[in-house]
């Protein structure tokens, strides 16, 4: 397995989580209002370049990343006049190669939201943290994720978002379907969906293994085996017996069509959609979800557990980490540790992430904001013992590339599809 979170009490855990998870948009373009040039302290026109992933369902919609980032940057230049913020906002289905690309045509951002940032360290683009933040701003971050953010003993990565995973169900389709208790096994997972198709649910388990977020349902099948993307001694292990046997599982949970039908081509976004329309019995997810469920018809009906296991419910769970990073190519530093300190000083910017989101701040200071919200609670419960991708090995932005794209056919030929994976991990 790799790294888990350790430490501390589940509120003071989960605060730093999600500061990061505020904010980006779908696929377009933000560039924040304001008139006029901006200039730095020498006098020349500054704009930082930022790109950032989207957390809500698109342009135009209420919770839109780049209605949040357009906020932040607004509020920003107000506050330091000499400097704009130009927002790029990009689907997760899409954003990897979009940087990469960017990168290549020599149009580094200076500020980088996304999922992972040790492979950009290896290739010397990044500014260590301590450069572009104050140690003020900085000791505020909860220190189990600040050491996540080192590399090479140095910290580069900043937590943007994190969360935990569990499993949500309809109560009300439970009861239809006379199943008195969410499960806690992969067999009684397997039952209560025997009788959610029954009762004429057509996804009795909500099953996303398309590109968005492919890597996350699998890393929480290969948990409940005792397996995972790396063993325990941080080696490549992702086509082990353990993984093996988990998958094989699941392929025939898709053959009896107890999943969402084709599930390599299903997004998460998609499946949520579907859980929140009350189509789907059970499906994993974070509580970024819980908002669009509530808006749904599933709203009052769902309840959160436990992530099954083979033998009993996960003991550890899925911790989704993204990161804010700074490249070095554009010589902004002293903007970017402007911005780095308005932004994660600024008790406005984690209200917001929390009150849109649903996900928990990534500052000390802001946990207490957390103490009063239960339908967070399941979540942080298990953070204590949540476990991440292995993000600080720089093969992993590879390995999570052809997760994505590959591991739907998992559903066909789960042991070729481990191997093949196996293979690119191990660079043969």
């Amino acid at each position: 397995m790799n790294k888990k979170f350790v430490g501390g009490a589940a509120l003071a855990l989960a605060a730093v989580l999600t500061l990061a998870s505020c904010g980006s948009g779908s696929g377009s373009g933000t560039a924040p209002a304001g008139g006029g040039e901006t200039k730095a302290a020498g006098g020349e026109p500054v704009t930082l370049s930022l790109v950032a992933a989207e957390y809500g369902d698109g342009p135009g919609a209420p919770n839109s990343s780049e209605t949040f980032w357009k906020g932040i940057s607004e509020s920003f230049t107000k506050a330091n006049p000499n400097i704009k913020v130009d927002v790029k906002v990009l689907s997760w289905t899409g954003i990897d190669d979009a940087v990469a690309t960017l990168i290549q045509n020599g149009q580094v951002p200076d500020i980088l939201q996304l999922g992972g940032y040790a492979g950009y360290v290896k290739e010397g683009l990044l500014y260590p943290i301590d450069d572009v933040m104050s140690p003020n701003v900085k000791s505020d971050i909860l220190p189990s994720f600040a050491k996540l953010g080192e590399a090479d003993g140095k910290m580069y990565g900043v937590p943007f978002i994190s969360s935990a995973r569990a499993l949500f169900y309809n109560k009300e389709l439970f009861e239809k379907a006379g199943i008195a208790e969410p499960p806690k096994t992969w067999d009684e997972l397997k039952a209560a969906a025997e009788k959610l198709k029954a009762a004429g649910v057509s996804q009795p388990y909500g099953l996303p293994l398309g590109q968005e977020e492919a890597q996350a349902e699998s890393f929480l099948w290969m948990m409940g085996n005792g397996g995972g993307y790396t063993d325990a001694s941080g080696k490549w292990a992702i086509n082990s017996a353990q993984n093996k046997e988990a998958f094989t599982f699941l392929k025939g949970l898709v053959d009896a069509g107890l999943t969402t039908p084709n599930p390599g081509t299903k997004n998460r976004k998609d499946v949520w959609a579907d859980f929140a329309a009350g189509k789907i019995g059970m499906v994993n997810g974070g509580p970024m979800a819980m908002p669009g469920f509530d808006k749904g018809a599933v709203n009052g009906k769902y309840g959160v557990t436990v992530t099954p296991g083979k033998s009993g419910p996960l003991t550890t769970t899925l911790g989704v980490a993204d990161w804010m990073m700074a490249f070095n190519k554009n010589g902004h530093k002293e903007e970017i540790k402007k911005f780095f300190d308005f932004f994660y000083g600024t008790p406005d910017a984690s209200k917001k992430i929390i009150d849109t989101y649903k996900f928990t701040p990534v500052t000390q200071s802001a946990a207490t904001a957390l103490s009063s919200d239960e339908k967070l609670k399941p979540f942080l419960d298990v953070l204590p013992n949540a476990t991440f991708y292995p993000f600080t090995d720089p093969k992993w932005e590879e390995v999570k590339t052809q997760t994505q794209q590959t591991i739907g056919n998992i559903v066909k030929d789960p042991n070729g599809t481990l191997d093949n994976l196996q293979k690119i991990a191990d660079g043969s």
